[in-house]
């Protein structure tokens, strides 16, 4: 039986990274939701437009006031969209979970350059902890704002930020395949069934989002090249790099995330379907001489969004790690 004690509040409940933060929200031993705003689906109730929760709370607008009496609030709003009002529920004393690139930068000109965007609040861009979970924990227990990294940037970042803090790797090459999910719940043709079966291709070359974050976090410049697979959900990543020493990057890599609950180096290469529907990343290497391949795969949705969002509140409000997160894929 639930015995809750956060109040949640989720803005832009209605994409797929909010929906996912609503589904796990909702059976969450600790957490009661509150309030969840959509314009799309504004009034209508939460099991009305998704019969798989059970929830008869309404749709609200995302400048209710409701908004800053909750203890967190998620917010799962396109980039840009959402900065404006991040700012005014931390000025409210709320703590934020950001599932956008808003406050993820530490340079707020790289941010403004990838987004074309001026930034709003950048008073509050030395606020925001970057909420790589596994590595930045002790800053995220106390955080007021925590800014969700991005679900490509999750998959590399985890098996290389031991290898690059090490000065271990180099020139390193990122090739990421998403799940169609990744883009986001919109009516786009390209993103159709009937364009995306049967069918691979390239995207954002060499001028993807992605990158500069994932450049900025592992202190190296990174060449990147996303993919879109015929899947619903799922990310794998090949990471191909130089080495300046093979032995000591394998126990680099099987030693970084030891007794972590939801990171770990597999031995056998992994694939999506050992993640999908889990808040997991597995990652596993190969070494050639003085090169090095690392083979990472996660769900784009929960360890890549709403399930890392979840994993930070958590931390932030001294519960268990792992509740209300899903480890193990359906079989």
């Amino acid at each position: 039986m639930k015995n809750p004690n956060i109040k949640v509040g989720i803005v832009g409940a209605n994409g797929y990274a909010g929906a996912e933060v609503l589904r796990l929200i909702a059976s969450h031993p600790a957490a009661e939701l509150s309030i969840v705003t959509s314009r799309a689906h504004y009034g209508k109730r939460v099991c009305d437009v998704f019969p798989a929760l059970p929830s008869p709370l309404v749709f609200s607008d995302m400048n209710d006031p409701l908004l800053k009496k909750c203890d967190a609030v998620f917010v799962a709003l396109p980039q840009t969209a959402g900065a404006t009002l991040v700012g005014d529920l931390i000025d409210a004393g709320v703590r934020v979970i950001d599932l956008s690139a808003d406050y993820r930068f530490d340079d707020i000109e790289l941010y403004e350059k990838t987004y074309n965007v001026t930034h709003p609040r950048p008073d509050l861009n030395a606020l925001a902890v970057y909420g790589l979970c596994e590595v930045n924990r002790d800053k995220i227990r106390d955080a007021r704002l925590v800014a969700n990294p991005g679900c490509y940037v999750t998959s590399v970042l985890l098996p290389m930020l031991p290898l690059c803090k090490a000065g271990l790797a180099a020139n390193i090459i990122a090739d990421s395949k998403s799940g169609t999910s990744g883009a986001g719940r919109k009516s786009d043709e390209a993103y159709s069934f009937c364009a995306v079966d049967e069918s691979f291709k390239a995207y954002g070359v060499f001028n993807h989002r992605h990158a500069p974050e994932m450049s900025e976090k592992l202190g190296v410049d990174i060449l990147f090249t996303p993919h879109l697979l015929p899947i619903k959900r799922g990310i794998l990543s090949t990471v191909y790099f130089d080495v300046t020493d093979a032995d000591e990057a394998l126990n680099a890599l099987r030693s970084a995330y030891n007794n972590e609950p939801f990171v770990s180096y597999t031995d056998q290469l992994p694939e999506i379907s050992a993640v999908a529907h889990t808040n997991r990343c597995l990652f596993s290497a190969r070494f050639s001489g003085k090169r090095g391949i690392i083979i990472s795969v996660i769900d784009n949705l929960l360890k890549g969004a709403a399930g890392q969002a979840v994993q930070n509140m958590n931390i932030m409000f001294g519960q268990d790690e792992t509740a209300g997160l899903p480890l193990y894929a359906p079989i």
